[in-house]
């Protein structure tokens, strides 16, 4: 991994799990680990756990329910207000809902939270990320994203929902996203790719009924740890190997193809407009 000493990381949702776990890798390289989560406790919490493993490590926080479009304007201003540079942009936040909820602005929670906040943020963010010398945005999807269809007749799933289809949904909107900004970002310095992290013992879903949560419980044994899951999203934001590297998706820190549906060029920039009008950043 490169010495990441100067440079500013933001990463969302990582109070816990991967998230969490990418945070503290960050901070070992140097540099500013910004994270963000919803509760300001547990923010505090994690900044002081990274501060108490990582002697000297410059780490802060940010709070924001990223399901709010108005909450992810306001985590932008306030970054861009306090940090005069942006070098990594970790997009992790995420969860899955059993049944269907939607967020402050009408949206279908997954997403509201899986999708939208990631491409409103980055857009936001956009502007800093192109000044670093060697801007990187990573965006964690699932292998989930095989699965997904979009609907975009239905794209807020209220037909027929399930939380596997909107899930996955969800993280195929992750990967078309990924493959359209890929595209708007030739020619500038900026990278961005995707990735499945595996199957991974966290705490996703432990929103959902204690039935869920138990089964899930007992499967965390066959699972992987946060910090192996969090490999090759730390691989994808510090490691000298993919600095050139934009617009793929990876797996154990390897580029394998992503499904056939994500490559779409079409859906992808059907959803990239229809993204923009809910996020209002066209009219």
């Amino acid at each position: 991994m490169a010495e990441s000493s100067g440079k500013v990381c933001l990463i969302t949702g990582a109070t816990s799990g991967i998230g969490a776990a990418a945070a503290l890798a960050a901070a070992r390289s140097g540099g500013t680990v910004v994270i963000v989560g919803r509760k300001e406790r547990k923010c505090i919490q994690q900044v002081s756990k990274i501060r108490r493993t990582v002697p000297g490590a410059h780490a802060d926080y940010l709070v924001a329910d990223l399901s709010s479009q108005q909450q992810v304007r306001d985590l932008a201003s306030q970054f861009i207000a306090r940090y005069p540079r942006l070098d990594i942009l970790i997009n992790n936040a995420g969860a899955y809902f059993g049944k269907r909820e939607l967020s402050v602005d009408g949206l279908e929670m997954n997403f509201a939270l899986n999708h939208m906040a990631y491409f409103l943020l980055t857009n936001l963010l956009l502007g800093r990320l192109n000044e670093a010398p060697s801007g990187r945005i990573v965006v964690v999807s699932s292998g989930a994203h095989a699965n997904g269809k979009i609907d975009y007749d239905d794209l807020q799933t209220e037909r027929d929902y399930s939380l596997g289809k909107a899930y996955a949904r969800s993280k195929l909107a992750n990967v078309l996203f990924t493959y359209a900004l890929a595209r708007r970002l030739g020619g500038t310095r900026t990278t961005v790719n995707a990735l499945h992290p595996g199957l991974v013992a966290t705490n996703l879903g432990s929103n959902n009924n204690w039935l869920r949560t138990k089964l899930r419980n007992l499967l965390k044994r066959q699972m992987l740890t946060p910090e192996a899951g969090a490999k090759t999203i730390v691989y994808l934001a510090l490691s000298e190997e993919v600095k050139n590297v934009s617009g793929k998706y990876f797996y154990e820190c390897k580029a394998i193809p992503s499904s056939k549906d994500s490559y779409n060029e079409a859906d992808q920039e059907r959803l990239w407009q229809m993204s923009e009008r809910l996020a209002g950043l066209v009219h």
